[in-house]
């Protein structure tokens, strides 16, 4: 069973939880339509279904709602922040709005962010430099039970660990590469379960490290207590991407990295390095315009592969997903939008389809 919901509503619904659970009413409305644009862009694993996790993460004291930034370090182009468990939707856009400023000041950028709770789709921080002319990489990891095990291991010892590139494309929608280091995000095995789906070979591994098609192993505890694990994706190499993000987003943001046992705690911090570029400072904004078009032209003249009607480039399936959507609205399993209602009878706020 499912059901469709229309955006505005869904948002509307969402805010009402949050500002019940401590939120000021324009930190609510900022996190639920991040969540809901995460929806309508196609990646449920990233929207209003992550809204339990916060319920109880706020109530652990893991989450801060109304925190701010705190800048720890400022020298120009390079700035260290500290998101103080605030809600990774609000101090991470007032991370890029920092580095957003500076970049444009100087020419590029280099921050850390560190102790933000759940930054949620980081795509959504590529768009805001874009959006501004920029070119924007991301590094983050992922402090939580760690679900993504490393190649040739049997259990999970980090987390998803997301990449990010943002390149903005004169006269046209930017490219924007946003994807976890794991086979598939930990939110969509939460989906799937949720659904009674079972998923592709080569996209988990059990409690006892063997293969398996069944995304709860990474969702509930199984009958030992422990959990299984997603795999890398492209194998040594994805490894070795998430074990970068680790260090970078992790350690050498001050944020810290996993390495203890698993716990139950329902609390998710990430740090991010972020790097900004303004090609006009840099000098190169006409033959990057210029060379950059005529290759993604190039790409599209590739005739479609068998199974495929078209070449894209990333960035534009979500922007797909975000004009469906909007139109047709949004589907919530039943699963998911019991634990929604839920989360907020815990606060106090009774929800109805």
């Amino acid at each position: 069973m499912s059901r469709t919901l229309p955006a505005e509503g869904l948002q509307t619904d969402v805010a009402r939880i949050l500002e019940a659970a401590g939120s000021a009413p324009a930190e609510a409305q900022q996190v639920a339509a991040n969540l809901v644009l995460a929806n309508l862009s196609g990646h449920d694993s990233h929207g209003v279904g992550m809204l339990p996790r916060y319920v109880d993460a706020v109530a652990e004291g893991g989450l801060k709602p109304n925190a701010e930034v705190r800048v720890n370090l400022d020298i120009g182009t390079l700035m260290g922040l500290d998101g103080q468990h605030g809600y990774g939707q609000v101090v991470g856009v007032q991370a890029m709005e920092l580095g957003i400023a500076r970049a444009r000041q100087h020419g590029s950028c280099i921050f850390t962010l560190s102790h933000a709770h759940h930054l949620g789709r980081i795509g959504h921080f590529a768009e805001m430099a874009t959006a501004q002319g920029l070119v924007a990489m991301h590094f983050v990891n992922v402090l939580s039970r760690p679900v993504v095990a490393p190649w040739g291991g049997g259990d999970g010892r980090f987390g998803t660990n997301p990449c990010c590139i943002g390149i903005p494309l004169a006269g046209a929608d930017p490219f924007v590469l946003d994807y976890a280091t794991s086979r598939v995000a930990q939110g969509k095995m939460r989906v799937a379960h949720n659904k009674g789906e079972r998923v592709p070979d080569g996209y988990l591994i059990d409690e006892n490290g063997a293969p398996t098609n069944d995304p709860g192993v990474v969702v509930v505890p199984q009958g030992n207590g422990l959990f299984g694990a997603l795999m890398t994706f492209g194998e040594h190499k994805g490894y070795g991407m998430a074990v970068a993000c680790e260090l970078l987003g992790g350690a050498l943001t001050g944020g810290g990295t996993w390495h203890r046992p698993a716990d139950t705690s329902r609390t998710v911090l990430n740090g991010m390095l972020t790097v900004l570029i303004d090609p006009e400072r840099l000098g190169t904004q006409t033959s990057f315009e210029q060379e950059a078009r005529e290759f993604v032209q190039w790409l599209r003249q590739s005739p479609p592969g068998q199974g495929f009607y078209e070449v894209q480039i990333a960035g534009e399936p979500e922007r797909k997903a975000r004009a469906a959507r909007r139109k047709d609205g949004i589907w919530v399993d039943d699963a998911t939008w019991g634990e929604i209602v839920a989360a907020g009878a815990k606060v106090g706020v009774t929800v109805t389809p």
